[in-house]
């Protein structure tokens, strides 16, 4: 009966145990979920933010002499024209892909 009480006893302990760590574990995930939260609200902020700064330099609003931002800027740049000559190909993919599926259905 005594071995019985014992292992009711460490049955007890690891499921208190079980259940402040599950407790913990909850809490620190509700935690990390508003961080996740506000990160992505910053992020967003510091991207707009980002982008009013890049759009006033190219209107010659305000004046930035650095490097990295001359380097920061062409990248834009650069990223802006790639996603132009991309968005063209899909363009040209998909009208070519209609004219093929009209001619197709005609005969």
């Amino acid at each position: 009966m005594e071995k019985q009480n014992d292992w009711r006893t460490k049955f007890q302990d690891i499921f208190q145990t079980c259940s402040e760590e599950l407790k913990k574990t909850t809490e620190i995930g509700k935690k990390m979920l508003s961080a996740s939260k506000t990160n992505s609200t910053l992020h967003e902020a510091y991207e707009e933010l980002g982008v009013m700064a890049a759009e006033a330099i190219k209107k010659n609003e305000i004046s930035w002499e650095n490097e990295r931002v001359k380097k920061i800027l062409k990248t834009i740049e650069g990223c802006e024209s790639d996603l132009k000559d991309i968005e063209n190909q899909v363009n040209d993919i998909r009208f070519a892909e209609g004219e093929e599926q009209t001619k197709t259905t005609d005969q």
